[in-house]
């Protein structure tokens, strides 16, 4: 660190990481990161939720963390809970299924069908 302008510069990224994982917006993301789900690349699949939420220039959805959901041959496993909706779970979530979901359930409010995993199946 430099001078004054890179703090603030500094302060200002780990506020906007912040908003992203927490706060009061129309939908989450909550990625399972239990010990199954970080050796499946859950960390990466939340890496890339964050970059392809930032890149599409949604700011009202927050990405958090959860511990195991018991289904690991499903990992990662993502949870997206969008307002006034019912919850859709879907599994084995890489980073280009994570920019799907963003592009066309967070974005576009369409279920990606074909990523969804049910406890049934």
């Amino acid at each position: 660190m430099k001078n004054l302008e890179e703090l603030r510069k500094i302060r200002d990224e780990a506020r906007k990481t912040m908003d992203l994982r927490g706060g009061n917006q129309r939908a989450r993301v909550v990625v399972c990161m239990g010990t199954c789900g970080i050796a499946a690349g859950a960390r990466d699949t939340m890496q890339a939720f964050m970059n392809a939420l930032e890149a599409s220039g949604a700011a009202d959805v927050a990405v958090t963390a959860a511990g195991c959901a018991g289904f690991c041959d499903q990992e990662p496993l993502v949870e997206v809970q969008v307002q006034d909706a019912d919850s859709v779970r879907y599994g084995k979530v890489d980073a280009e299924a994570a920019q799907r979901i963003v592009k066309e359930h967070l974005m576009q409010g369409k279920v990606v069908e074909s990523l969804v995993f049910s406890q049934g199946a």
